[in-house]
């Protein structure tokens, strides 16, 4: 279990994180959507993650969703690191009827988020759905991997940034799984 504690002028964060979970949480940000969308990767991830953050939503939802980024981030960088005996790389598509959306993913110690649902321009529900991509690079970066999130086909925002939620969880538990035949998975022997 990795404890993360957050706490800026904008945002105080406490989190628990279990990357060998089984996919049970209790999560409280004060933005519905977000939340909602935090449970799906759990669920679907095999995480286990407990979460409060109470943030400036008064303001907007960009610092709490931001900062939940980079604690959930950090969570994931301090349960992997350093790499040993897992399988590093993964992908997989999820469908959420009209929308497919892919992440394909290397646990390389090498931030970078390539990220492309098309014009996310809108709300579901009070969620910017914008802020998606603050989300994604903000954990990304601070988990130490290399993601590309790709938006196949879809036209309903709440399926294509749930379907996004849903293939990061799966591809970064695929990528997180141990096989003690790995060792270090680089040819050079260290990452």
């Amino acid at each position: 279990m990795v404890v993360v504690d957050r706490k800026t002028k904008e945002t105080d964060i406490k989190l628990e994180f279990e990357f060998y979970g089984t996919g049970t949480y209790d999560i409280k940000t004060g933005i519905g959507f977000f939340d909602h969308m935090l449970e799906s990767f759990t669920k679907h991830g095999l995480f286990d993650l407990k979460l409060v953050c109470d943030g400036d939503v008064h303001v907007d939802f960009h610092h709490s969703v931001e900062d939940v980024g980079i604690a959930l981030g950090e969570a994931i960088y301090k349960s992997l690191f350093p790499i040993d005996g897992i399988e590093r790389f993964a992908n997989s598509s999820v469908v959420m009827d009209e929308a497919l959306v892919a992440c394909d993913m290397d646990i390389s110690g090498r931030p970078y988020l390539y990220f492309d649902l098309g014009e996310l321009r809108g709300k579901v529900g009070e969620f910017d759905a914008e802020l998606a991509e603050e989300f994604f690079r903000a954990m990304s970066l601070n988990a130490k991997i290399s993601a590309h999130v790709v938006k196949q086909r879809g036209s309903n925002l709440h399926h294509i940034v749930e379907a996004a939620f849903k293939s990061f969880a799966l591809s970064l538990r695929r990528a997180g799984t141990k096989n003690n035949r790995v060792g270090i998975p680089s040819a050079k022997g260290v990452l």
